[in-house]
């Protein structure tokens, strides 16, 4: 113990913090999913993944592509002649197709209402590492910005960890749908002045992770105001920018800036391919800002986390070829709008409803009615049991600052259609066995056994039972690994 002790003192203060947030229900239900993974044959009674927001619906189409353009790639014969150029040292800026590339791709995600300078295109390792380059941009440790919450639960690795700043959230309420008013914003402003924290600026993610929301034009020009009314940094993370399904349709930071009497230094995007096409494992972030400075000083920084030249060579063959683009872009948005209908609507006919959304990889499921108190324990006591033994990863409201308890955030992309299925199913028959316990214990003493485990659900909410769905018809699927009698939430 004490050798333990003096060799952490040996350590930086980086090295020895507990701000990268590791230790919270979120990065728990990936542990989790990790030790017991859900395989349809191989492990049918393991966890299934519905706590990692990635877009696996669309491989086909870049399976397909990469056939028909075997050049695109310089480890197969049509391509190893452009080996040693890709192959040898490149500068920082990024290849030149790249560039362009993406700055076509960020376009035509926003309508091509906005033309992006490829020359502004700054290379980071994937949107944590362009988030956290543009967080030492702008600010310096003991900093803040202010984000909405429900925020992103990595932010508190991307924005904090290392650079040394502090997020101030910016409570927003489902009784508006959880819409980001100036008057929310003013009031997290003035109580970060009042303890004296120097606020550099808002961060939002829009699409929102975890809502599946768009800002509208409103929202945005209301956050532009404010911002340049305080002289503050708005950075806006748009990653999920091309997961958008139905409308109302995703709207740029930069398109709204473009009419706006506005200084627009102020104003800095974050990207990535990861979301919108899939590319997690690649590592592809942006950072696109209108501060000159800014930019000049995230593209040396951009050296410590490039994006191989490897990687960009294939991107830039794919993103500049307009016919695929437009294709994937169309079937990607019908294959998540159909998802997300197969599961909140799956979900629905057990009474469970859902934040109405149009983008994003994940939905915000309400399970407030099976709180049996409106707090984090509570939610936390509910999310232990849909992981331990309802089986699914899930993320609790808490992880993302939701004020709320009982909201969770739930991928659904990430999945083939049978595990789908396994979910749901398992999801039917927990909220369905949970009302028929609550049942037999108004009628028998056999809740005995469930209360030496103190642990109960709520489901009370006439909202979370229709007769309907005991017919044959929605009977568990044999790949449900849930048990006959589930463990419900804890009672105090």
């Amino acid at each position: 113990m004490e050798f333990t002790r003096n060799n952490r003192q040996l350590l930086s203060k980086i090295a020895t913090n507990d701000r990268h947030g590791e230790n919270s229900p979120y990065f728990d239900g990936w542990k989790a999913y990790d030790s017991n993974p859900y395989h349809p044959t191989h492990n049918p009674h393991g966890v299934i993944q519905m706590g990692l927001a990635e877009n696996q619906l669309c491989f086909d189409l870049i399976g397909k592509w990469i056939l028909e353009n075997p050049d695109a790639s310089i480890c197969t014969a049509e391509g190893v002649d452009k080996f040693k150029d890709i192959a040898i040292f490149q500068d920082y800026h990024a290849l030149k197709d790249f560039r362009e590339g993406v700055a076509k791709f960020m376009g035509r995600v926003g309508g091509n209402r906005v033309v992006f300078d490829p020359n502004r295109i700054v290379t980071s390792g994937g949107a944590t590492g362009a988030n956290e380059t543009v967080m030492f941009c702008l600010a310096d440790p003991g900093d803040a910005f202010l984000v909405p919450s429900p925020y992103y639960a990595g932010f508190a690795r991307d924005l904090r960890w290392r650079t040394g700043l502090d997020i101030v959230p910016v409570d927003c309420k489902s009784s508006d749908n959880f819409r980001i008013t100036r008057a929310a914003l003013e009031e997290a402003y003035e109580k970060a002045q009042r303890s004296n924290i120097n606020v550099k600026g808002v961060i939002i993610a829009n699409p929102s992770n975890p809502l599946g929301t768009v800002l509208d034009k409103e929202t945005m020009r209301s956050l532009v105001g404010f911002i340049n009314d305080k002289n503050i940094h708005l950075v806006c993370d748009e990653i999920y920018a091309a997961t958008t399904f139905s409308s109302p349709r995703f709207i740029s930071i930069a398109e709204i800036i473009q009419d706006m009497d506005c200084n627009c230094d102020l104003i800095h995007i974050v990207y990535s391919l990861s979301k919108d096409m899939g590319f997690p494992g690649f590592r592809v972030g942006i950072v696109y800002s209108f501060n000159d400075d800014v930019m000049h000083c995230a593209r040396k920084m951009s050296s410590f986390g490039l994006v191989s030249s490897q990687t960009q060579f294939l991107l830039a063959a794919m993103l500049n070829d307009e016919e695929f683009v437009g294709n994937f872009l169309r079937e990607s948005s019908k294959r998540l709008a159909k998802r997300h209908r197969v599961f909140t609507t799956g979900l629905e006919r057990v009474g469970i409803s859902s934040l109405k959304s149009n983008a994003g990889l994940f939905f915000w499921m309400d399970m407030r009615p099976l709180l049996k108190e409106q707090t984090v324990e509570a939610e936390l006591e509910l999310w232990r049991v849909i992981i331990n033994k309802v089986k699914l990863n899930v993320s609790p409201g808490s992880s993302f600052q939701c004020s709320e308890p009982g909201w969770f955030r739930v991928c659904f992309a990430n999945m083939d259609d049978e595990t789908v299925h396994v979910a749901l199913e398992r999801i039917r028959e927990f909220v369905l066995q949970g009302k028929e316990e609550e049942k037999d214990v108004s009628l028998s003493h056999t809740s005995k056994h469930w209360r030496k485990q103190n642990l109960r659900l709520s489901f009370s909410s006439s909202r979370l039972y229709d007769e309907s769905l005991m017919s044959p018809a929605h009977m568990i699927s044999p790949h449900s690994s849930i048990p006959r009698s589930p463990l419900v939430r804890a009672r105090t």
